[in-house]
């Protein structure tokens, strides 16, 4: 019985004692990439109906990414090309182009819990934020930090967030994010991951506005390729109008 207590200690003192920084490094490493080519069904529940959308999108690093959507007809065609913390948004109806920002990057995205800004965000969490334990949780039988963190700079969409991270695969299953005064502002929960090329990656998320009514918005990957090379004039303006 000793032995196996020298074995087990060792682990045990580690899940206790874990840096905060390395646990923010360890779901970056998850969630990061290169680049990746990704197909999405988005389905925003009201209170009167649900609405299902599929888009795909081309991401390079955190910085820039394009986004078509293919259904249904309505949205069919509508484009988004995100340059850093600048976003376009093409409407093949009117045949214009958008600039989104200021106030209106904190609208909603299609009328889903998403605002623009959150499409914006695709950051390293590690570098946005401060981390701190300030807890042990369970979560659907799966073990968890709860992390605490504070934002470094100004300017941040969510100067504070409280996020569940499942202990062994690093993954958040549970995130609130709040405003500057603690307001809590929305909430998000992962409903399903899967290992993919080596990675533990969230395939199924809710997203609650708790502003707005209704049961939110599921947000799944029904295909996802990582690490693709993606042409330069992907990620134009010319790009929305093809």
């Amino acid at each position: 019985m000793r032995f196996l207590r020298l074995i087990f200690l060792p682990a045990l003192l580690f899940a206790q004692t874990m840096d905060p920084a390395e646990i923010l490094d360890r779901i970056d490493d998850n969630v990061l990439s290169r680049n990746r080519v990704v197909t999405t069904r988005m389905t925003v529940h009201t209170p009167r109906a649900s609405r299902t959308m599929i888009s795909k999108s081309w991401v390079q690093g955190t910085e820039r990414s394009f986004t078509e959507y293919l259904e249904p007809a309505r949205e069919r065609g509508i484009k988004m090309l995100k340059l850093k913390d600048e976003l376009w948004t093409y409407y093949p109806e009117t045949d214009r182009t958008i600039r989104i920002a200021g106030h209106m990057l904190r609208n909603s995205m299609m009328g889903s819990d998403l605002s623009y800004e959150d499409m914006l965000e695709d950051a390293s969490l590690a570098q946005m934020y401060e981390a701190t334990i300030a807890g042990n949780d369970t979560l659907n039988g799966q073990k968890c930090w709860i992390l605490q963190l504070d934002a470094r700079e100004k300017g941040v969409a969510y100067p504070k967030r409280k996020v569940w991270v499942e202990k062994d695969k690093f993954i958040m299953l549970r995130e609130e994010r709040y405003a500057r005064s603690g307001k809590l502002l929305k909430r998000t929960d992962v409903l399903e991951i899967k290992k993919l090329d080596g990675r533990w990656y969230p395939v199924h998320i809710r997203f609650k506005d708790v502003n707005k009514s209704g049961e939110g918005t599921d947000f799944r990957i029904d295909e996802i390729a990582f690490d693709l090379e993606i042409p330069e004039s992907r990620f134009s303006k010319a790009a929305l109008k093809r």
